[in-house]
């Protein structure tokens, strides 16, 4: 601190020498050191101006991404870096006005040391003289001087040269003495920490009022603040020298007149659209209102049941086999090699779900072979990091790259993709997102000769590649078929879109459903299982539009445990969902594609020089519309509806071209799975050995 208050001293010196009054020196000093700082504060201020200008467009984005931290947090992320917005710039000033309050106080403290400079030793011998100690007690060497108890007789040389040196410091201000501390003094220093108090309730009225980005708080944080500062300033007043507090209230004015001044130079409103403000923040409570109301205790009894289904887990050693699942709607993608290890191995499945409503749990009821768990994204972070089984299989690619880690304690378990469409995955997925599997179950030759062109541009170890095929394909396909055909008339119409940027659901669902919903057409509207689980308050905002419109003209399908819908359309409206190929390979009809933005995971997908197959079937299965021709979508949907027909044969073939291992329900993988734990058993038998 020496090196901090030498040169605020020496600053402080020239404001006494000035003035003449310690008092006046100390409000002078406040001042100058507002005025130094001033630079600062305009910068600071026109940082606040920026988060506050962009602040609609923030509030828009947690409207649309509701409840998606991170793509909200990396949008908003893209709005500070285009604004050139420091979230940190506003420390700088809190952290240096913490160095100048504690520079004062050593000051105030110490006059002797570091306004006027007096030498070390000769402090110490007036020190002495009065019993104090010569760091701490120099004001009352300061009040010995005035009250005659020092006088310049008792020394010689430089001490009794310092004497009066000493007694132009008047300590007596407005009446109260700048050495008093009011704890110990009380009677009208009682005043000191009320007036302090008083400043700081000034100065965050103020700031709440016209600071550009407190008055945009919320009242919990502009009073949370306003109490913890005035409680401070209250607590903090009756602990420190009178001078001390003096400078706090002068600075808590000052600050005031600066706010008053910074708004007139640089005006907020020039800046800030705040009707926009407004608009966006009216956008965004109508979203909040709606997850309102989700029950406390149920959250709590999930917790309660995360904890002891975590527990149960772990007291299980020689886990063989462990599937995870995001949620419900997942279990079809393992049915088959589910089913499979169970018809034809005595090995127990273990199911982790982060879905506490998961259809699993009924499943594992009715087989003790099967034990499920709930657990949480937030605790399934540890869980897969101390996970110990031979083989782990899941649907959710980017193992390793996010939340999802390979496990810490056991380096020998075999991590294995299961496809959950039948998409490309070198465009589909994030780049990197199968690096860290051993093993990928491919959906059909064009997965493999994506995953190698792959591996071989990026210098990849190869993985295992299982010919499994897609085997909810084959299931939607024989309950196609199994369907009673619908002689009642009425055509059936599915808009399922994908859940990426500007989806059916964002951008035109409204204009769709005009156009198609008509006199003999049902409209199903069914969303993608993960816009389902990020965007629940918007989904129940778009069924609320529609509350009027009779259920024989209009449906919205959230149950995605079932299929019905699906296989029993006539035509699927989609945009770059892969539910367009499990759509037209099941029913065999056509699909209306919309041209939206490309779902394009990997922005490097061309160096791997393969054509996407979303790219290359859509012209072959259906017929695709630009967002500029949503008026065509009624003619277009009526005339692939008429040639229905036309279509069977041709998607028939191109499904047994694009799929591995068409009818086999999955044996391929059930086969891998089996012959994969046989060997893993035969290794750690040798291993013991």
């Amino acid at each position: 601190m020496d090196y901090i208050c030498y040169p605020f001293g020496y600053m402080m010196k020239w404001c006494w020498d000035i003035v003449g009054n310690y008092g006046l020196a100390i409000i002078l000093f406040t001042l100058l050191t507002k005025i130094v700082m001033l630079p600062l504060s305009v910068w600071v201020h026109k940082n606040a101006i920026k988060i506050v200008k962009i602040q609609p467009e923030v509030n828009f984005l947690k409207a649309k991404y509701y409840g998606d931290r991170e793509k909200i947090a990396e949008e908003e992320n893209k709005l500070h870096k285009r604004e050139k917005y420091n979230p940190f710039i506003s420390l700088v000033p809190l952290a240096l006005q913490i160095i100048l309050l504690m520079a004062v106080v050593y000051i105030i403290k110490e006059p002797l040391t570091h306004i006027l400079h007096i030498d070390e030793g000769i402090i110490r011998q007036f020190a002495d003289a009065i019993n104090v100690d010569f760091k701490e007690d120099q004001l009352s060497i300061v009040r010995a001087v005035l009250d005659g108890r020092l006088t310049e007789a008792m020394f010689s040389g430089a001490a009794a040269d310092a004497i009066p040196l000493i007694g132009g410091l008047k300590l007596d201000f407005l009446g109260f003495a700048l050495d008093a501390i009011p704890s110990s003094t009380w009677g009208i220093y009682i005043l000191v920490p009320v007036i302090a108090a008083l400043s700081s309730l000034l100065l965050c009225y103020v700031q709440n009022v016209a600071n550009v980005i407190q008055a945009e708080q919320t009242k919990f944080n502009k009073y949370g603040m306003t109490i913890l500062s005035v409680g401070l300033s209250l607590y903090l007043g009756f602990f420190v020298y009178t001078g001390v507090a003096l400078y706090w209230v002068a600075s808590n004015i000052f600050s005031v007149i600066q706010q008053f001044i910074l708004n007139a130079v640089i005006n907020p409103k020039k800046f800030v659209d705040y009707d926009e403000l407004e608009k966006s923040r009216e956008e965004l409570k109508k979203i909040k209102e709606l997850d309102g109301g989700k029950i406390d205790a149920e959250k709590r009894a999930n917790l309660r049941r995360e904890r002891a289904d975590y527990k149960r887990f772990f007291k299980v050693v020689n886990k063989h086999v462990v599937f995870y699942s995001e949620r419900s709607g997942f279990y079809k993608y393992y049915e088959s090699l589910i089913e499979g290890l169970l018809k034809k191995s005595n090995v127990t499945i273990h199911y982790i779900t982060n879905d506490p409503k998961d259809a699993i749990f009924e499943k594992a009821a009715q087989n003790d072979r099967i034990r499920a768990y709930y657990i949480g994204q937030r605790k399934l972070i540890t869980l897969m990091m101390r996970m110990e089984a031979d083989i782990v299989v899941m649907t959710t690619p980017d193992l390793e790259t996010y939340y999802i880690k390979r496990s810490l304690v056991d380096k020998n378990v075999e991590y294995i993709y299961v496809p959950h469409d039948m998409m490309s995955v070198h465009m589909g997925f994030r780049k990197g997102a199968l690096d860290h599997f051993d093993t990928v179950f491919c959906t059909g030759p064009h997965a493999e000769r994506e995953i190698r062109a792959t591996e071989k541009v990026y210098g990849l170890s190869e993985k295992t590649l299982v010919p499994f095929g897609y085997p909810l394909a084959e299931k939607l396909e024989k309950a196609c078929d199994a369907l009673q055909k619908n002689d009642s008339g009425v055509k059936e119409v599915l808009i399922a879109p994908s859940w990426q940027e500007d989806n059916l659901l964002d951008s035109c669902v409204d204009k769709l459903i005009e156009q198609l919903m008509g006199e003999g057409v049902h409209v199903t509207v069914r969303p993608h299982p993960e816009y389902s689980k990020r965007y629940p308050e918007k989904l129940e905002l778009l069924k609320q539009r529609y509350d009027g419109v009779p259920e024989e003209k209009l449906t919205f399908e959230y149950d995605f445990t079932v299929n019905k819908s699906i296989y029993s359309s006539d035509l699927l409206v989609t945009d770059w969902s892969g539910i367009a190929y499990e759509f037209a390979f099941a029913t065999k009809k056509p699909v209306l594609f919309i041209n939206t933005k490309m779902k394009v995971e990997n922005p490097e997908w061309e160096k791997i020089g393969i054509e996407p197959v979303e790219i290359a079937l859509r012209s072959k299965v259906g017929v695709a519309l630009e967002k500029t021709e949503l008026d065509r979508v009624k003619d277009t949907a009526n005339m692939l509806l008429d040639s229905s027909g036309e279509y069977h044969d041709k998607i028939d073939k191109i499904k047994l071209e694009h799929l591995y291992s068409y009818g086999s329900n999955g044996a391929e993988g059930v086969k891998y799975i089996l012959q994969r734990l046989t060997q893993i058993q035969k290794e750690k038998r040798s291993a013991k050995q």
